[in-house]
């Protein structure tokens, strides 16, 4: 089983994931350092954010719907 996100983070990284749709991409490391750049939170939220924003990246490109 995975780790659960909190409805934070999912709220926040499709909020950006909207906003900034061309930029993110399925790299982690890129989007961590969009997240930086766009938001000031901590380390530990900032990489969930990332993290979260490469799935999703990741899912439609698989074709899967997204909210």
């Amino acid at each position: 089983m995975g780790r659960i996100k909190t409805q934070f983070i999912k709220r926040s990284a499709m909020k950006l994931y909207k906003m900034y749709k061309p930029e993110c991409t399925q790299e982690f490391d890129k989007n961590k350092v969009l997240v930086n750049v766009k938001v000031t939170i901590n380390k530990k939220t900032r990489n969930a954010v990332a993290g979260y924003i490469s799935r999703v990246t990741k899912m439609e490109a698989q074709g899967k719907i997204i909210r």
